[in-house]
């Protein structure tokens, strides 16, 4: 279990749909953790420094550290791994990103939901993915939003039967922590959300919480100035 013995760092960018996904976990939960930006347009997440933390050489990368007497350092390079460690450390009464143990079909539906975000539109619209494709002669803006509008698409299907307030009834899910970092990057892209009514909805509550707010791109520590929101 996490406690105040515990020391979370996470090594994160700014504009990152991954490290947003913990950001938010972090926060929702009530988490500290120690920040620690890796510039992803600067190469530094392939530096010998990072990759030592993260052979993938991507972030996030979350370093959980407790007393050895508690157990060894866990480093976790993986976001939706790192967001079931959170689950499965932290107590009962914390936020809880799954539905019920009680509830195994909604818990398969949080987690369908967040590998279409994590698995079919994250990885083929990163930044890693986009420089490979720019020189066989693709648009890159035109690739991402093709791909995250497919994703989207049967993220809004499912989420038209289950959705509350946010994507599966009404608390906040891992799905939904996956769900709005790419709605960022979505609109960044050109995405008409308008397409998407549900998750356009959803997404738009989502925005109004704390936790989302401390999360947000434009308020990171390594947020370039230009982009930088103030909290009020």
């Amino acid at each position: 279990m996490a406690d105040q013995t515990t020391k979370l760092t996470l090594y994160t960018y700014f504009r990152s749909s991954s490290a947003a996904r913990l950001r938010i976990a972090l926060n929702l939960k009530a988490l500290p953790y120690i920040s620690i930006p890796v510039n992803l347009l600067k190469g530094e997440q392939s530096s010998p420094t990072n990759c030592a933390l993260n052979p993938s050489g991507t972030v996030p990368t979350l370093v959980v550290e407790r007393p050895v007497s508690q157990g060894a350092t866990v480093t976790i390079t993986q976001s939706l791994a790192a967001l079931e460690y959170l689950e499965e450390i932290t107590p009962e009464q914390s936020h809880a990103l799954l539905p019920p143990v009680s509830d195994p079909e909604a818990r398969a539906v949080v987690r369908t939901l967040s590998e279409i975000i994590a698995c079919d539109v994250q990885p083929v619209t990163n930044l890693k993915i986009l420089k490979r494709v720019a020189p066989l002669g693709f648009d890159r803006e035109a690739w991402s939003k093709e791909l995250i509008e497919d994703g989207f698409r049967a993220y809004e299907t499912i989420i038209s039967r289950t959705a509350g307030v946010f994507s599966v009834g009404d608390g906040i899910t891992m799905a939904d922590v996956c769900l709005l970092p790419a709605v960022w990057g979505a609109q960044r892209s050109g995405v008409n959300l308008r397409e998407f009514p549900t998750i356009r909805r959803v997404a738009e509550r989502l925005e109004e919480e704390d936790a989302v707010k401390k999360a947000h791109w434009t308020t990171q520590s390594d947020t370039p100035e230009e982009f930088r929101v103030t909290m009020s």
